[in-house]
């Protein structure tokens, strides 16, 4: 089976070996600017994985101090208040509780079969309801590889005694139940195997001997997923497609061969090209933003958009089109400017390998995957290298694309004014300040996980913490929107703020930089002040913490009138205040 598998479709982490990661556990990771805790618990050996984890995790510059708790000690560990899992009090706390010691309770004589999976749900939440009342962490859950006894053959997936039923209905459910607890995060091992196969997946022997049931080649594989969660809840995520057209997003050259020469459709090498952009729009229904980049006529590579029967995308799902002969490195460029967004949250798709590797050297941040030479291995590669995971999802992202088609609309406006305040009175902006709320709880979670560049502190929220500081009686919370002639810009910014004696202290402000200079940042420091004000605090204190990306965001207070206290540490009076001159109306007014 391992023959067959097409070498050009397996993720990247598979090419690592175990023995390579097992060395770079031993690896220094000072000047890391990222460094979590993990502690790893399973109902079968771990050592492994651990060390897969954290030699992978050294691979991505990130520094994680692991607990790898002894075999099978789950139970000691969770409900024992003295614990060392207790002690240790970790960021993330992953729980694996393997199909191979799930078939050893299911054939025991006084387990019911058809009961088998809910009770087993019932013990996994136990689990995260203690670790929740201990400490604050996030739970990374791994769910079940599917096993069949064969006790039934086929007929097993008809009746709920068969082990191969049961292992279903348990994926399932700890679906449904973690979208209730918005601190669980799922590790999907069930999709490994069914892409790796099984002989790749398990190591019988392994198991048999050391009650170790994943093998060394699947390892690497396992704790990039692991990686990848944990770095998109910090945060770390790709935002952007820029794509190429000719012989990426259809077969052959519009220019060259003409619109009713390109490969799309049903027919042919053409079915990969539209299954490749029915795939691209569902992540641009996802949220994730699409751009063009092509060496072309900008008319002739907007021509199969507009009139070929058979494209699945079209030019009102792409948010900015560049297409010229200009070189791809500028055009790139130009279009992270337009969309202010990180270089590292940029994916650069492109069938020719010079043009790849030409982005590669002037653009080292952008992810460029080396696509494979035969277009129908295309969606598959891409797939395989998990670019686009994500800790949470809200309706919010369904309109990213035509926010950004907006803002593109608002650049334009721009240059027909004399002056800039001229133009910002134009807009016709409206800003709101609420406090956070239950229907918001998804999309503040989103931004703080997202927002890396205006974010003063740069703390992460899950959907759970966001709710608990809605509730909390030590915190004022504030989130805020925009709206101006062009469009909605929807929620756009928080502000946390800590109720100490006489002063509101700024433990998080962030905002998104789709909305930077336009009188945004001094309209919310007003509001912030007048919160002081109206519940009689005397002083406001803020704090600035530097990290690689925040820079743009380092003399905010002294620029907003607040006095430096010391490094990174800011103070202003409420009654020496004044408000700033901006073009926004507050909404309600």
């Amino acid at each position: 089976p391992d023959k067959m598998l097409d070498n050009s479709c397996i993720g990247e982490a598979m090419e690592m070996k175990f023995t390579e990661l097992e060395r770079n556990c031993y690896k220094p990771t000072e000047g890391y600017e990222e460094s979590y805790s993990l502690a790893v618990l399973g109902t079968c050996a771990t050592q492994h994985l651990a060390k897969a984890i954290k030699g992978y995790a050294y691979e991505e510059k990130i520094a994680i101090q692991i607990f790898d708790a002894d075999y099978n000690q789950i139970d000691a560990q969770v409900f024992d208040k003295d614990s060392e899992l207790y002690h240790f009090s970790p960021d993330f706390t992953l729980f694996w509780l393997c199909a191979e010691k799930l078939y050893e309770e299911f054939c025991q004589d006084n387990v019911r079969h058809a009961e088998f999976a809910d009770a087993i749900i019932e013990r996994l939440v136990r689990y995260w309801n203690l670790v929740n009342e201990h400490y604050n962490t996030k739970i990374i859950q791994f769910n079940f590889v599917c096993e069949d006894d064969r006790i039934f053959g086929n007929f097993g997936n008809k009746t709920e005694d068969s082990f191969a039923f049961q292992i279903r209905k348990l994926n399932y459910i700890l679906m449904e139940k973690c979208m209730r607890y918005q601190n669980v995060f799922v590790v999907d091992l069930d999709y490994l195997q069914h892409i790796y196969g099984g002989s790749r997946m398990k190591d019988h022997k392994m198991y048999y001997i050391a009650k170790m049931p994943l093998s060394t080649k699947i390892l690497p594989e396992v704790a990039k997923q692991v990686i990848d969660v944990i770095k998109a809840i910090r945060g770390k995520i790709k935002k952007c497609i820029i794509l190429d057209l000719d012989n990426t997003l259809w077969g052959g050259v519009i220019g060259d061969d003409g619109l009713e020469n390109i490969q799309i459709g049903e027919l042919g090498i053409g079915h990969a090209f539209s299954q490749f952009q029915m795939w691209l729009k569902e992540l641009r229904k996802r949220g994730i933003i699409l751009a063009v980049c092509s060496k072309n006529e900008e008319e002739t590579a907007k021509e199969p958009f507009i009139k070929h029967p058979e494209m699945i995308l079209r030019l009102d799902d792409i948010s900015m089109f560049v297409a010229n002969w200009e070189d791809k490195v500028s055009n790139i460029q130009q279009i992270q400017s337009a969309l202010n967004i990180g270089m590292d949250s940029i994916v650069f798709l492109d069938d020719n390998p010079f043009e790849r590797n030409l982005v590669k050297s002037h653009l080292p941040d952008i992810c460029v995957p080396d696509l494979p030479e035969d277009p129908a291995q295309y969606l598959e590669y891409i797939k395989s290298l998990n670019l686009f995971e994500t800790a949470s999802y809200s309706e919010a992202d369904k309109d990213r694309t035509k926010q950004y088609q907006e803002e593109i609309g608002r650049v334009n406006s721009q240059r027909q004014f004399s002056s800039y305040a001229e133009y910002l009175e134009s807009l016709e902006m409206v800003a709101e300040a609420k406090p956070f709320d239950a229907f918001h709880f998804s999309r503040i979670a989103q931004l703080t996980q997202r927002s890396n560049q205006f974010n003063l502190r740069t703390v992460r929220y899950t959907e759970q913490e966001v709710a608990q500081l809605a509730d909390s009686k030590e915190h004022f919370t504030l989130y805020f929107t925009l709206k101006d002639k062009f469009g909605d810009y929807g929620l756009i910014s928080i502000v946390v703020m800590d109720k100490q004696q006489d002063a509101l202290f700024i433990s998080e402000w962030l905002m998104s930089c789709r909305v930077l200079k336009r009188g945004m940042e001094e309209f919310i420091m007003d509001e912030m002040i007048q919160t002081a004000k109206k519940n009689g605090y005397s002083k406001v204190t803020a704090e600035y913490i530097r990290t690689v990306k925040n820079n743009m965001v380092s003399d905010l207070y002294d620029r907003l009138g607040l006095h430096t206290v010391k490094d990174g540490r800011y103070e202003i009076k409420v009654s020496e205040y004044k408000n700033h001159a901006v073009y926004i109306r507050k909404g309600g007014e």
